[in-house]
């Protein structure tokens, strides 16, 4: 047995305890954790480079892969409830005729409803999935989210009124919201650092798979003149989780989430699935770095509950979490999203608006690949504002070009405009929402964390969404192109707070950023300061000093 040294945990006392927890545990009599293996854990993620983490860990990665593919179901809705208010057979069946210009129109407040009625369902999804993983892991909740998908998709499809369509987003925006929070979380507990940021961004591409199936089956139906036109894209849905659910079943479970149970042997056996033959040695010591982080956090912050996620240093990484995925919103991601609807009511054919809007959703599917190379020299503090910034200039240039008169070709600029928007957001903001709000929560609030962040963007699109019928549709408001000046705004201030607020946690473990944010590091210093998770005599705030101005960082 290795002998013990005053460095092996946070704390004497609890030292004891958590001694106590692991020899009292049955199967975990074994686990005798010393500070060497965790600290050789650590060294070695840090010295670990991409191809050899996707040597070291190709299970890892096909997992994080598949599940996060669920994600593509709420891409596919995203894209597919904004762009059916310019659908014809869908404005014939749930629509209003105005006039002979107008034709018929979803009334505005039936599309906030129709918009926000997913989202509703996403929130209480995602709130219900913080409590049920803490409690049953991540294996048996998504398989019980991808069960209720399958019976939900029936209320749509069959749905005759729109009050029916409303009940039907509703139901499948809770599962939405399971899968939409279960993917990224599940994805940095698989993954090495190295690789975490890669995979977890992953989730953004899903989202814009997801779109560009969905505008490739719309176009594909527009000139259908019967119901079908609706229904099939409804039915596509299916494709997702009747497989999925067929390959849930042999899902490994998240190690991080068995270590918090105390299930070591366990999170080991899980590990060794993860890894590739000739690294499974390693499964030990990663097992000893979870419990050391684990240990680290509960000295911190001992609750694990939602309203841990906002005492103490967690307070500061919550907000980072949920404004960074507001800011997803904020940016003017139902305006540009919507877009085939924004380009008939500016004048454009129907056939050539869902045109660019199939062409603008595989743009940006190349925009999240490139983001891919771009994390590799840029930290996602850079790489979020830069795209902030950008997205906010197209959008007020998107107002100004409004106020252009007797120009055929505005629409055809504003249209540019709105597919560079798309590309920015998936080159920037759009991954690293879904990157930052993993790594910047603690392990033991990382699911309640991100269920709060997802949340917050839940709201704003349910916000964005009662509004942006009125700004665009000709019977209310008519904003049409000056609805860039509003987006403008709120994208502005997501930048400015993004500069004063918005931590770098590139390069760091999960037990380096804990130490970090509990010892209240600057903003615009994190990059600068050093970590020892392994001090000797040090209390934990301690840990984490400043860099000489002369040292490379």
């Amino acid at each position: 047995m290795a002998e013990k040294h005053p460095e092996d945990h946070v704390s004497a006392t609890h030292s004891e305890h958590a001694h106590m927890d692991i020899g009292s545990a049955a199967g975990n009599a074994a686990w005798d954790k010393t500070i060497q293996e965790a600290k050789a854990a650590n060294e070695s993620e840090h010295a670990m480079t991409v191809r050899q983490a996707l040597r070291s860990y190709p299970w890892a990665v096909m997992w994080s892969i598949i599940i996060s593919m669920s994600i593509i179901m709420e891409g596919y809705d995203t894209n597919l409830i904004g762009n059916f208010y310019g659908y014809p057979a869908f404005q014939r069946q749930f629509g209003r005729y105005y006039s002979e210009h107008h034709g018929y129109q979803v009334p505005q407040s039936w599309q906030s409803a129709l918009g926000a009625g997913s989202n509703a369902g996403s929130i209480i999804g995602a709130f219900l999935n913080g409590y049920l993983i803490k409690h049953f892991g991540f294996r048996k909740v998504f398989m019980a989210g991808l069960l209720s998908m399958c019976a939900f998709i029936f209320v749509s499809f069959f749905g005759k009124t729109v009050g029916i369509q409303v009940a039907g987003q509703v139901l499948c925006g809770i599962p939405w919201g399971m899968f939409a929070t279960i993917g990224p979380a599940y994805s940095s507990e698989l993954l090495p650092m190295t690789l975490r940021s890669y995979l977890t961004a992953y989730t953004n591409m899903c989202f814009a798979i997801g779109q560009f199936i969905s505008a490739g089956v719309l176009q594909s139906l527009l000139n259908r003149p019967d119901e079908w036109s609706y229904r099939i894209p409804y039915a596509v849905q299916w494709v997702w989780p009747v497989p999925l659910l067929a390959i849930a079943f042999f899902m490994p479970e998240s190690p991080w989430w068995q270590v918090r149970h105390k299930r070591y042997d366990e999170a080991d056996k899980t590990l060794q699935r993860l890894l590739a033959k000739q690294y499974k040695h390693t499964s030990r010591q990663m097992v000893a770095m979870m419990i050391h982080t684990d240990q680290i956090e509960s000295e911190i912050e001992a609750g694990t509950s939602y309203w841990d996620c906002f005492k103490g240093s967690n307070l500061r990484r919550t907000e980072i979490a949920c404004v960074a995925f507001a800011g997803q919103v904020l940016a003017g991601s139902q305006f540009a999203y919507s877009g085939t609807y924004f380009f008939e009511q500016a004048g454009m054919s129907p056939t050539n608006a869902y045109k660019l809007g199939l062409g603008g959703t595989a743009i940006a599917f190349i925009g999240t690949v490139l983001s891919w190379f771009l994390m590799k020299g840029f930290g996602r503090r850079s790489m979020y504002l830069t795209g902030m910034g950008l997205m906010a200039v197209y959008l007020i240039l998107i107002g100004f070009l409004t106020l252009v008169k007797n120009n055929n070709n505005v629409v055809w600029a504003q249209s540019a405009l709105c597919i560079l928007w798309l590309f920015t957001f998936s080159l920037t903001v759009g991954p690293m929402g879904w990157s930052i709000a993993p790594e910047v929560s603690s392990t033991r609030l990382r699911s309640k964390t991100i269920c709060l962040a997802r949340n917050t963007y839940y709201i704003a699109i349910v916000v964005a969404n009662s509004i942006e019928p009125y700004m665009m549709n000709p019977a209310a408001w008519n904003w049409s192109g000056k609805t860039g000046f509003f987006w403008f705004s709120f994208a502005f201030l997501t930048f400015v707070w993004g500069v004063f607020r918005l931590t770098e946690t590139k390069g760091r473990t999960f037990e380096e950023l804990d130490i970090m944010f509990a010892a209240g590091v600057p903003t615009r210093k994190f990059q600068a300061y050093h970590v020892d998770a392994y001090a000797e005599n040090l209390n934990i705030r301690d840990r984490a000093v400043e860099r000489p101005a002369d040292e490379k960082v």
